[in-house]
Parts: structure tokens; C-alpha cells; sequence
């Protein structure tokens, strides 16, 4: 089949959730036979990575026109480019599904989480997402939740049946330490948050509970975000030297990290499946959870959840007997193995996509 990514920023991934499934995704269905093209942002770069065709269109660099922009330029290609099916991900672009329906290129839409939550949002961009969620719901072929949660969600407030496909992450511990080496860190003496750093993500939460902590391991926060300067500043404003800010960490790096940290914390609180909380337990991480129905979902009681608690929490692990850590890193290891991979997700596209061309 010919097939097209269109809503992420793009790939090689170097921005969240969206291009790390868009890169793995894409990677794996041209491993397949089939011919994957990617629209990215920006008006240069590769023209293939791993296999998947990338198309580079320009935007309108701002928080509330960054992504419609593209995938109304983005559509508009495909039009002239006709593919046998495409996927559109983030349902703000629900929009923009119409067009290709009409052209008879069926459509699938993965909605993420409810974005319309996220404080960033002024009041017009949550009044966009709460129309796109109704509009997802009339104009996709098909709608994909990553959640069951989310699944339920749009079940139950709109009567809209969804196809559940999950996230994916790789499995098992990365050996090789060169970025933990080049930060100054030592294996098992750092607890990891990884996140975009806006608000819902709770990034300042979870400075200012381990703040409240006295342990010499250190506490490492990665990330950054285009559009949220003020927040990031308040997070950074501490005089602790104990917490390291890096900024934001891709690939190999970001998986060490991942590997070698004494347990990680994941406090976001809006969206469906969390990819970096699902890739934190894939590679064998004590994991800390802020306790929402997706988080807890994906944990499945594989992780440890906390609320207004986290400094609690946080005591607790670092008194906890290793080997009681250590039975919780194996759980989450196995569960990813058992309910996220990779090639299971995409074999279940795949044949999503089947099913529409045949439709």
C-alpha cells in the first residue's frame, strides 16, 4: 500500500510522542513492503529515514497555528499526491480529514488524548479542540485511540466506536553509559523525569517534592518546550545543585538515560498513553506515576502511583530493600513486553489500513 503520516512535526523524531510513533511506525511499515511518506515541518532535511519518503512543508512558527497550518498545506499535497490511505494524528486536525474523504482517500485519525485539558491553551485553541473531538467523531473513516480510556471516552460522550491500538517501546537495558559520562552521572544515583515542560506535565511539582527529599542522588530533568518559556523558568529557578536541567535528550541518549536511572517519575496529567512512561518501564525502570486513569492504565500495577505524595513516595523507594526494587523493574519490563510492541502495533495498523482500502 501507499500510505502518509501527516500531523507530527516530522522525523527524525526530535519533539515527543508523535514523531517517535511516527519514526517507528513509518520505519516498520516500509520494512513491510509498503511505500510510507512522512510530512515534517520545515522546508529542509533528509528526504528518507529508515526507509519512510519524507515531505518537508513550511508553517507558521506560533503555539496556535504551528500544527493546522501544516496539516492544511500537508492535505493539500496529499490531494495532488493521492496515496491508498493516510493516517492524521492529533485530533485538532480532524478538520482536515473531510478533504481526503471527499477525494476518496480513506482516513484514519489517532486523537491522542483530551488536549482541550491542557492548560497552555487559551480559550480559543480549547474551543478548537473541543469542536475537532465532535468532528473526529463524523469525519475520519476510522478513529484510533491509543488508550482504552480514551477509547471509553469517546464512547460514552459521543456514542463513537474507536479502534484501540496502543504506543510501543523497546524492551531491555541499554549497556553503554556515554551520556550518563558526559553529564556527570553515576548509574542508579539519579532519579529521571523526562517531559515536555508545561504545566500539565507537572515539571515544577516535581522539582519542589524533591526539593523536600535528603539524598545525595541527584535528580535529572529533560526536556524542554517551544512556546513555554515563562513556565521553564520557574521550573529552573532553584538553587539546588543536586537537580540537573540538560534540556531535551533524543535517541540513544535519551534510552541510556532510561536505563541507568535509580527510578523514574512521570507527572503528566492530560493526554492518552504517555509514550515516555511506557519507554521508562521497557527498559526496566522503577517507575513513579502520577495516578490519572490513562497513567494507571499503562502501569497496570507495574509502577508505583503517587498524588499530592510524590516526596513520600520518593523517601519510600530509596528505603525500599533493592530487591523489592528490583522485582518492580522486572514487572514493568515484562508488562511492556507483553502489551506494547513495536511490531505488534504496527501489524494492527497495518491491518487497519487494510480494511479501509478494502472498504
Amino acid at each position: 500500500m501507499k500510505l502518509a503520516i501527516l500531523g507530527t512535526r516530522g522525523i527524525p523524531a526530535r519533539y515527543g510522542g508523535f514523531e517517535t510513533f511516527a519514526e517507528e511506525l513509518s520505519a516498520r511499515l516500509a520494512a513491510r513492503g509498503h511505500v510510507v511518506t512522512v510530512y515534517c515541518r520545515g522546508r529542509s532535511g533528509p528526504p528518507v529515514w529508515r526507509g519512510a519518503r519524507l515531505v518537508h512543508l513550511p508553517t507558521i512558527r506560533h503555539k496556535y497555528l504551528d500544527t493546522i497550518v501544516h496539516t492544511f498545506l500537508s492535505t493539500l499535497h496529499l490531494l495532488r499526491h493521492r496515496t491508498d490511505a493516510a493516517l492524521y494524528c492529533n485530533a485538532a486536525n480532524a478538520l482536515f480529514t473531510l478533504l481526503p474523504r471527499w477525494a476518496g482517500i480513506p482516513v484514519a485519525l489517532n486523537v491522542d488524548g483530551i488536549e482541550r485539558q491542557r492548560r497552555k491553551w487559551n480559550a480559543l485553541a480549547k474551543t478548537w479542540y473541543r469542536i475537532s473531538e465532535r468532528l473526529a467523531t463524523w469525519f475520519p473513516s476510522a478513529v484510533v485511540a491509543d488508550a482504552r480510556t480514551i477509547s471509553n471516552y469517546y464512547f460514552h460522550r459521543y456514542g463513537k466506536e474507536t479502534t484501540y491500538i496502543p504506543y510501543g517501546a523497546e524492551t531491555g537495558k541499554l549497556a553503554t553509559t556515554d551520556t550518563l559520562d558526559q553529564l556527570g552521572l553515576q548509574p542508579g544515583c539519579y532519579f529521571l523525569y523526562v517531559s515536555r515542560m508545561e504545566p500539565e506535565n507537572n515539571a515544577l511539582l516535581v522539582r519542589e517534592a524533591f526539593e523536600r527529599v535528603e539524598t545525595d542522588h541527584r535528580l535529572v530533568m529533560v526536556g524542554d518546550a517551544p512556546y513555554a518559556a515563562d513556565y521553564i523558568r520557574r521550573v529552573r529557578a532553584t538553587s539546588d545543585p543536586r537537580i540537573l536541567f540538560p534540556g531535551a535528550i533524543y535517541g540513544r541518549g535519551y534510552h541510556e538515560l532510561l536505563s541507568h536511572c535509580f527510578a523514574y517519575i512521570h507527572a503528566t496529567e492530560v493526554g492518552g498513553t504517555h509514550p515516555a512512561l511506557i519507554e521508562a518501564m521497557g527498559r526496566g525502570a522503577l517507575v513513579l506515576y502520577l495516578e490519572t486513569p490513562e497513567n494507571a492504565e499503562v502501569a497496570a500495577g507495574a509502577a508505583i502511583p503517587f498524588r499530592e505524595d510524590l516526596a513520600e513516595k520518593i523517601r519510600a523507594v530509596l528505603a525500599m530493600p533493592e530487591g523489592e526494587r528490583e522485582e518492580w523493574r522486572r514487572k514493568a519490563e515484562a508488562l511492556v513486553r507483553e502489551r506494547y510492541r513495536w511490531d505488534a502495533v504496527t501489524e494492527a495498523y497495518e491491518q487497519l489500513f487494510a480494511r479501509l482500502v478494502r472498504r
